[in-house]
């Protein structure tokens, strides 16, 4: 196996431990500012990020120091268990040979994963906003080019422009309570996303893994019954954020699309946390959906918070 190569002079990496959550929280929210205006990542989030099963921090993950400080991090994950790599690079400004060392060693240990899945290429992908403290330049000079982008909506709520939306006919909603619930929200939100891009099926024990069910509230996940269709919808969300409240999913079946089920969950989202007193709400959405759900989101008042690129390369495997 081919001997990394060293990061530029002045500069040292090491893999990531949990206990360096709050240090890579401080980074990233340092990038956020430059980004988006704001700080915006949770330490939770972090936390969950380095602690996930499988995720091997001692080869998985980077941290880029320039004498104590630190100024960049680098994780990759694989959800495919085939070709589909996925990794987070950030950097701040003026770093590039740093950043360039990080894509270096997060390639090669990229296509080492692909490899080991019997893939016979790696392809990686990465999300970046559309204006990234990373140079887009110097990325696309290494064969990285942006194959979709994806917009952060968000909305203002106030508890009396925003009531909880009456059932229509048919239609109830529960919340997730009970292991069995659980379950069957699960299902629901990989059958209804199987079209979508970038979708790699969990499982039930992934999935809850993904989204670290030890902090999750139960009662902010809700799953859609229709009369004589059964359960045909869940809706994700939750209340961790400090910036706006959050849906992580909306899921439709396709047998009961058309019905004005996702704009019935969308309104219940809104009622939901401007009864909590949540004055803002916000939602990540594929530009290029095949159910057209940016329009439905725009339609209810939900506007563009940020945009964020994915970025692929295709790389040929290697052994070790």
């Amino acid at each position: 196996m081919t001997a990394p190569t060293p990061p530029p002079p002045g500069l040292t990496v090491r893999p990531a431990t949990p206990d360096d959550a709050p240090a890579v929280c401080a980074l990233l929210n340092e990038i956020d500012v430059l980004e988006i205006g704001r700080a915006d990542t949770e330490l939770a989030e972090i936390q969950a990020d380095l602690k996930h099963p499988e995720v091997d921090l001692e080869r998985d993950s980077w941290l880029l120091f320039e004498g104590a400080r630190l100024i960049g991090y680098g994780l990759l994950w694989d959800d495919s268990g085939g070709e589909r790599i996925d990794i987070d690079h950030y950097i701040v400004p003026g770093q590039l040979p740093g950043a360039l060392h990080l894509f270096d060693v997060m390639e090669t240990r990229a296509a080492q994963r692909a490899a080991a899945n019997g893939a016979p290429r790696a392809v990686v992908h990465l999300h970046l906003t559309l204006a990234p403290t990373m140079d887009v330049d110097a990325l696309r000079g290494r064969g990285w080019q942006p194959v979709r982008r994806y917009n952060v909506m968000a909305r203002q709520l106030s508890a009396t422009a925003d009531p909880l939306p009456p059932s229509p006919p048919g239609v109830t909603l529960r919340p997730c309570l009970e292991e069995p619930d659980r379950r069957r929200a699960h299902a629901l939100l990989q059958e209804a996303m199987t079209e979508h891009f970038d979708f790699q099926y969990r499982t039930y024990a992934q999935w809850l893994d993904d989204i670290d069910a030890e902090r999750v509230d139960w009662s902010l996940i809700w799953i859609t019954h229709v009369d004589g269709l059964g359960d045909v919808g869940m809706l994700r969300t939750h209340n961790d954020r400090a910036s706006m409240a959050w849906i992580g999913n909306i899921a439709v079946l396709r047998q009961a699309r058309g019905r004005g089920l996702g704009s019935h969950l969308l309104r219940y989202g809104f009622g939901h946390y401007a009864a909590l007193g949540r004055d803002r709400i916000g939602l990540g959405v594929d530009t290029d959906n095949t159910s057209n759900a940016l329009a439905l989101y725009e339609r209810h008042g939900m506007t563009l918070d940020y945009g964020v690129d994915t970025w692929e390369l295709t790389l040929p495997v290697t052994s070790g």
